[in-house]
């Protein structure tokens, strides 16, 4: 099993754990599978990633969990853009932390992020993003949950061959647990075939 394969198979694991220690009423889970061709524009950039966005209703927070493989040129930047004008296309400004997520693995080809986020503190977003929903911290998460509700939402990993984005993927939301196994095992499964097929 390859470097990329391993991280895919750890990000499987790890995302289902997340789920399945933290399940409550309170918590929704969104997914997202990073590659290339996701992108707008599209790319064909071997890249490929898993997002895990766990919003804690109760608690008020959200835990952002990536994990990527096998980018072109170094990382840049990660971010939640938000809002599109269609659900699961188009693009959008940045949502979340500029210039990008704080501590997220920079100048590498793989890496894995962890970090929750307070969903009512200011640092949590793009400053731009509170002016244009609200006005208000609490207004702009109202929004930004209702976006993320909506499927407006995605993630995406920048690098410097392409600096607007080299993976992407819109943030859905999984039910329950056992169907967030299903996506991440079947996205791994994927990940393999593509790779025994090339060769790689």
């Amino acid at each position: 099993m390859s470097r990329a394969s391993r991280l895919l198979a750890f990000v499987a694991v790890v995302a289902l754990g997340a789920v399945g220690t933290d399940a409550h009423a309170g918590l929704v889970t969104y997914v997202a599978a990073l590659n290339g061709p996701s992108e707008s524009p599209s790319n064909s950039s071997p890249g490929n990633g898993f997002a895990l966005v766990d919003i804690d209703t109760d608690a008020g927070t959200m835990r952002v969990f990536i994990g990527f493989s096998d980018l072109t040129t170094p990382s840049t930047a990660s971010h939640i853009h938000s809002p599109t004008t269609t659900p699961g296309s188009g693009t959008a400004s940045i949502a979340t932390t500029v210039p990008t997520f704080p501590g997220f693995p920079l100048g590498v080809t793989n890496g894995v992020y962890l970090h929750t986020f307070d969903l009512l503190d200011a640092s949590t977003y793009n400053p731009a993003f509170i002016t244009a929903n609200g006005g208000t911290v609490a207004a702009a998460s109202t929004a930004f949950l209702a976006q993320l509700a909506e499927g407006k939402a995605y993630v995406n990993v920048h690098s410097t061959a392409f600096p607007a984005g080299e993976i992407r993927g819109f943030l859905q939301a999984i039910p329950e647990p056992t169907s967030l196994a299903l996506m991440a095992f079947g996205g791994l499964g994927v990940a393999l075939a593509a790779r025994r097929r090339s060769g790689r």
